[in-house]
């Protein structure tokens, strides 16, 4: 990672993994299967970062996970899943579906549009302990969500209607205006993460776009303006 003067380390879009294998083109922020990069392994309990597009009527067939915390936040078309706990969904832009994989459950993801394709972000959170039991939450906004600048999407303790996971970790989805502003405190002790899904802003006066990410574990405010409308997911982590 580049690091600046006020203590942002980047990830620029530009340096990701990429993985192109024709029905899945895929960008890796941190290392991904064949993608390997020990500078990238991941950040505090975050691992994976994937942000993935789906052609129509393609997918990821069942698969088993264990002791992963693991969520998908749709951003274009629709997300089908199902696991092995029976759940069956179908997920809409804006939309979170977030699985504890605990000592063992397998699942599929497709697009099950014939025409439309689907674009997500796949994430992956190691959970504070393993062997838990396995469990699925969501998270669906709300009418006053939609032009709400920060809202929880995802807590330890599901407050706020957010989803539960199971870690120390709170999850904000950023929407911005062109020239709007959020901030967030980030305390002692904790750092944090944002991915710019898509658009362009500043962080604490950094420009970042598209696929960048920034981190730091330096407590104090942290400003985000977007300098064109913009989707973002911010992570703040023990």
């Amino acid at each position: 990672m580049k690091t600046t003067a006020t203590a942002l380390n980047i990830r620029w879009a530009d340096e990701r993994g990429h993985a192109d294998h024709g029905w899945l083109n895929s960008h890796h922020t941190f290392s991904f299967a064949d993608y390997y990069d020990p500078a990238h392994m991941g950040f505090r309990s975050l691992r994976v970062i994937n942000d993935d597009r789906v052609a129509p009527g393609m997918g990821f067939g069942t698969h088993p996970h264990r002791d992963m915390e693991i969520f998908s936040y749709v951003l274009e078309g629709t997300l089908e899943h199902k696991d092995s706990m029976g759940n069956g969904r179908q997920l809409k832009p804006g939309q979170i579906q977030l699985m504890s994989a605990g000592r063992g459950i397998t699942h599929s993801e497709y697009n099950p549009s014939r025409k439309e394709p689907l674009r997500f972000l796949q994430i992956w959170i190691q959970p504070r302990e393993r062997g838990l039991t396995p469990t699925y939450t969501e998270w669906h906004p709300k009418p006053e969500h939609a032009d709400a600048a920060k809202v929880l999407v995802i807590s330890p303790d599901g407050r706020d209607g957010s989803a539960t996971i199971h870690q120390d970790a709170d999850i904000y989805r950023i929407r911005l205006k062109t020239g709007q502003t959020v901030t967030h405190k980030l305390r002692p002790g904790r750092g944090a993460w944002l991915h710019v899904a898509e658009g362009a802003l500043t962080m604490n006066g950094v420009p970042l776009a598209t696929g960048d990410g920034v981190s730091t574990e330096e407590p104090g405010t942290l400003t985000v303006t977007a300098t064109q409308q913009t989707e973002a997911l911010l992570f703040d982590l023990q």
